[in-house]
Parts: structure tokens; C-alpha cells; sequence
């Protein structure tokens, strides 16, 4: 009987990690910000989105059970530069009217020395779904994380290089997407 027990144990124990899934984490988004910067008539154009919902389930030692679903809302897109602003959300721009938000999802993670990781997943902006790495670097203190990445994206890739915008002038095709990413584990 007590052999029985033990083993029902064990085997409740090796279900039970098994079946574990990575930390869920919860943006703070006072402290986060996700945005892209390119050049624009030769200066560099930064913005940040305002609005957007991060899923996350990582864990550094589980990469294989990790994933997450960035959900940006275009319109909440933001710069120094209302009209241009005006002009991202429009028909030539993001047309947020027909194409409202942009989702990364990343389903792959590599880990590569120190604290240095890259995602690997798709990002669907504009109607188009395209692989993206994405480099990043993590740091966990206690039930904080803080993250921070960056990719290179082409606009004409995503159908965002048409009308006066195709060329590489006014604005430049090489988009930068950031993040910087405080969470807290759940």
C-alpha cells in the first residue's frame, strides 16, 4: 500500500511538471513603450504606440513552452508631429480605418550568452503576415522582468510603400521597431 502510494505520487509530481506552463507576466505599461523610428525627409522620426495588449508566458528555462501575442492598436500611434501623425493613419500610412491593429506573435525562442535572446514569430501588419526576429535582451530581478528589443522591417514588405510614399523620399523604406517592456510574473 505505501508503495502504491509512493509511486502515485511520483507520478502525480511528474504530471504536475509536465503540464507546467512558463510564468504568465503582465505589462506595465506606465513604465513600457512599444514605437518604431525611420527616417523622414533625412531626420529621424520617432513614435510610440499608446494603446496596444501584450499575452506573455515566458519562462528563461522553459524557452520551449514560451510564447507571446503583441497586439498593437495603429491609431494610437504618436509623435512630435501631429500631421504627420495624421498622414501614418491614413490611406498612404497604416490605414487604420480598414487595417485597425498590428499583432507579433512569437512562438520560437533562442537564447544566446548572458542575457541576450531572440524571438522568432510572425508580425501581421497592413494585411500582410511576415516572419520577424526579433533580438532582445532580458533582465529578471526578483517577479520583474524588463526587456528591451529592436528589429529592422522594410515598409514595402507590409504594402506600406505605395502613392507618393513608394520610394525610398520622403521616407526611408528601413523601419526600426522597438520595445522596452517592464512586466511583473504573475
Amino acid at each position: 500500500m505505501k508503495r502504491a502510494s509512493l509511486i502515485a505520487a511520483v507520478l502525480l509530481c511528474v504530471a504536475a511538471t509536465a503540464n507546467a506552463a512558463p510564468a504568465k507576466w503582465t505589462a506595465d505599461h506606465a513604465k513600457s513603450k512599444v514605437g518604431f523610428s525611420v527616417q523622414w525627409s533625412g531626420e529621424a522620426f520617432n513614435a510610440t504606440f499608446k494603446s496596444w495588449n501584450a499575452d506573455i508566458h515566458f519562462d528563461p528555462n522553459d524557452l520551449a513552452h514560451s510564447k507571446v501575442s503583441v497586439s498593437i492598436d495603429l491609431a494610437s500611434e504618436f509623435s512630435d508631429f501631429d500631421e504627420n501623425d495624421q498622414g501614418l493613419k491614413g490611406t498612404q500610412g497604416f490605414e487604420t480605418a480598414k487595417f485597425p491593429t498590428a499583432k507579433f506573435e512569437a512562438t520560437k525562442f533562442t537564447h544566446g550568452q548572458g542575457n541576450a535572446y531572440v524571438a522568432t514569430g510572425t508580425l501581421t501588419l497592413h494585411g500582410v503576415t511576415r516572419p520577424v526576429t526579433l533580438p532582445f535582451t532580458l533582465d529578471i530581478k526578483g517577479n520583474t522582468a524588463h526587456v528591451v528589443g529592436k528589429t529592422s522591417l522594410l515598409r514595402p514588405d507590409f504594402a506600406l510603400a505605395r502613392g507618393e510614399f513608394a520610394g525610398e523620399t520622403p521616407i526611408a523604406h528601413a523601419v526600426t521597431a522597438t520595445i522596452d517592456l517592464t512586466a511583473t510574473r504573475k
